[in-house]
C-alpha cells in the first residue's frame, strides 16, 4: 500500500507587523506592478501617502495571496476579485455574530 505524505507550511505572522511594498511583495512572491494595481483596485488599502510610504499589514497579505489564487487558479478579474474578497470577509463577519 502506498503511503502519501502531505506536508502544510505556513507563516505565523503577529497582527502589529507592517511590510513595505518590497517586503510585501517578496512575501506574496509577486511583483510591485500587481501590487500597485491592486491598490489601484482598491483590493489592497495600504497605509500612507505616497508609494515609498505604504505599509501594509498581515491582512493585507492574506488579501494579496487569496487574490493572486483567484486570478492564476481561476482567471478572475481585478474587478472580480475585489467582489470576491468583499464577500469573504462578510460571510466572515455573519459567522462571528452567530457564535462560529
Amino acid at each position: 500500500m502506498k503511503k502519501e505524505l502531505w506536508v502544510i507550511t505556513g507563516i505565523v505572522l503577529d497582527e502589529t507587523i507592517q511590510f513595505t511594498l518590497l517586503e510585501l511583495c517578496e512575501y506574496a512572491k509577486t511583483s510591485q506592478e500587481q501590487v500597485i494595481e491592486m491598490v489601484e483596485e482598491g483590493i489592497l488599502e495600504p497605509d500612507g501617502d505616497s508609494i515609498h510610504r505604504w505599509r501594509f499589514d498581515t491582512k493585507a497579505l492574506k488579501r494579496l495571496q487569496i487574490a493572486m489564487r483567484l486570478q492564476q487558479d481561476l482567471g478572475v478579474n481585478l474587478p472580480g476579485i475585489a467582489l470576491v474578497l468583499d464577500l469573504l470577509e462578510e460571510m466572515e463577519a455573519l459567522r462571528q455574530m452567530q457564535g462560529r
